[in-house]
């Protein structure tokens, strides 16, 4: 249990039981997420997920970047809001997830129009020679700064970045001690977009934390 809850857990049951539930494929990855790896926390949930979708659906994106896959969760729900001949592209760096993001993203409807990148982000983005509508960061804290300033350039005018993590599980508003690099890395990205004239941003306190950012 997270030892800071910023939503009372009968309030986000009931979040829940009020919200669209997953698709069948969805249930699935995230139930065998849960069984089967190390950190199943790390996976967008159920309200995560509808959130992801609905944004993508608002903005019927053409391209879609997503830096930190994981099991392939979000990249499944983010997809669902792509134009016919749109494409999102997600980048993982773990190597031993792929077979299984694999797996289910060839269980999609949608399974062409999701690319998927094994290696470090900040060596692939460069490479993606593309404008995006919509940016998903999901991935290393401590790097957060340079996932950003690696994508907005190539964000177009109106479009929109989320990063996820952003209160940190609390420690956003307490004290970083020792070494706690990624608590760190975290306040240093949220004050940096807050005073990033280039965009506009809005915290929502919602699940860790998202930032939603807009490029002027």
């Amino acid at each position: 249990m997270s030892t800071f809850d910023l939503i009372d857990h009968t309030i986000e049951a009931y979040c829940e039981a009020h919200t669209s539930p997953e698709s069948e494929l969805l249930y699935r990855l995230n139930r065998q997420t849960n069984l089967e790896t190390v950190n199943p926390r790390m996976i967008s949930d159920q309200l995560q997920g509808q959130f992801l979708t609905f944004i993508s659906k608002m903005l019927r994106p053409e391209r879609i970047l997503e830096i930190g896959t994981f099991t392939g969760y979000s990249a499944l729900c983010l997809a669902e809001g792509l134009t016919a001949t749109g494409e999102l592209h997600t980048i993982e760096v773990n190597v031993e997830y792929e077979d299984r993001i694999r797996k289910y993203f060839s269980q999609s409807p949608i399974e062409k129009q999701i690319i998927l990148h094994i290696g470090d982000a900040l060596q692939v983005v460069p490479k993606l020679d593309m404008t995006w509508d919509l940016v998903f960061i999901d991935a290393e804290k401590e790097d957060y700064m340079s996932y950003y300033e690696a994508v907005l350039p190539s964000v177009r005018k109106g479009g929109f970045i989320l990063a996820d993590n952003v209160l940190w599980n609390g420690k956003v508003v307490q004290e970083a001690v020792g070494n706690d690099r990624d608590t760190r890395a975290i306040l240093a990205f949220n004050d940096h977009i807050q005073n990033d004239r280039r965009v506009r941003n809005l915290l929502l306190p919602f699940r860790d934390g998202i930032m939603i950012i807009e490029k002027l």
